[in-house]
């Protein structure tokens, strides 16, 4: 049982207060998740040339200066770190795949969370609540994000191991429920080139749409090629540079929430969490159908 938040600016109003919403959607999906909770914001895109990448490191005592300066002399340009508890980012002057490819080779120690234009993902273990405080959520500005909270079943409760996932640029997945042959799909993803840094089940699925995806198919064709290849039961939402999507499994025994308002669009796994939201109650609100793939966009809203 995990808890998963949603929220899509369609005002200038709601991108001001992003983080604060969605840091009071997050701390009502606490006792669906008191291990670890995550978001994935999306926000000030990098310059045209740069990437955006999203750092986390184990040491508390992390120099991020140091690494900002390694990257600098390898790439000629690196922004100073803007750093939030655990995690940094980074908008180095070069393209996300160099910028991981240094990491990996001079700083091993460093896990790269996210990386492309616009996306910006920081988890950690322990309560939401305790979480969104340590990270200032409150403060962030934006056009778009998903949220998570976690209650570990079929893996260790870990930073790496909570959600979201990201296995391809500016593309994010949380996810409420569990797959039956992600072991499987696992090893068919590796033979693809996808790489895979834990043993969680969600983090599968995001290789997945990140494999379906660089093949050539759409959001919306990857998240439909999901009910044909992952057995199991869920409710997806995915993050994108333009927006999210929401996919619940044919049997839809996971609970979903939709909501929409002149403002904003909204997903949770219990109405509570959209029920902070200003307007809530004069949304229109329903349960996604099962199957069904639900997307907005920046270009479509």
């Amino acid at each position: 049982m995990c808890g998963i938040v949603g929220l899509f600016a369609k005002s200038a109003g709601v991108e001001e207060r992003l983080g604060e919403h969605l840091s009071g959607m997050l701390v009502q999906m606490s006792s669906r998740g008191p291990d670890s909770a995550g978001v994935a914001v999306y926000r000030d895109p990098a310059p045209s040339g740069s990437s955006k990448l999203t750092l986390y490191s184990a040491d508390p005592r992390e120099e991020w200066d140091a690494v900002s300066d390694g990257l600098r002399d390898a790439f000629g340009d690196c922004e100073e770190p803007s750093v939030r508890a655990s995690h940094a980012v980074l908008v180095v002057g070069t393209e996300a795949s160099d910028a991981e490819t240094w990491l990996r080779e001079h700083r091993p120690d460093v896990r790269v969370m996210s990386a492309g234009e616009v996306i910006e993902i920081y988890k950690e273990t322990g309560l939401p609540e305790d979480f969104a405080k340590a990270f200032t959520l409150e403060e962030l500005r934006g056009t778009h994000a998903l949220g998570h909270t976690r209650m570990a079943t079929e893996s260790r409760v870990t930073t790496e191991g909570s959600h979201p996932f990201s296995t391809g640029l500016d593309l994010c997945l949380v996810h409420n429920g569990s797959l039956s042959n992600h072991n499987r799909l696992r090893e068919d993803l590796r033979r693809e080139g996808i790489e895979f840094r834990t043993e969680n089940d969600t983090e599968v699925a995001a290789g997945y749409l990140a494999w379906r995806l660089r093949e050539g198919a759409s959001l919306e064709q990857a998240l439909e090629g999901c009910l044909d290849d992952l057995d199991g039961f869920y409710t997806f939402a995915v993050g994108t540079a333009d927006g999210f999507a929401v996919l619940r499994d044919p049997i839809a025994c996971k609970p979903a929430v939709l909501a929409e308002t002149d403002d904003w669009v909204a997903m949770s796994s219990e109405w509570r969490a959209i029920a902070v939201l200003p307007g809530a109650a004069g949304a229109r609100a329903w349960e996604p159908e099962p199957g069904v793939v639900y997307v907005w966009e920046k270009a479509a809203v």
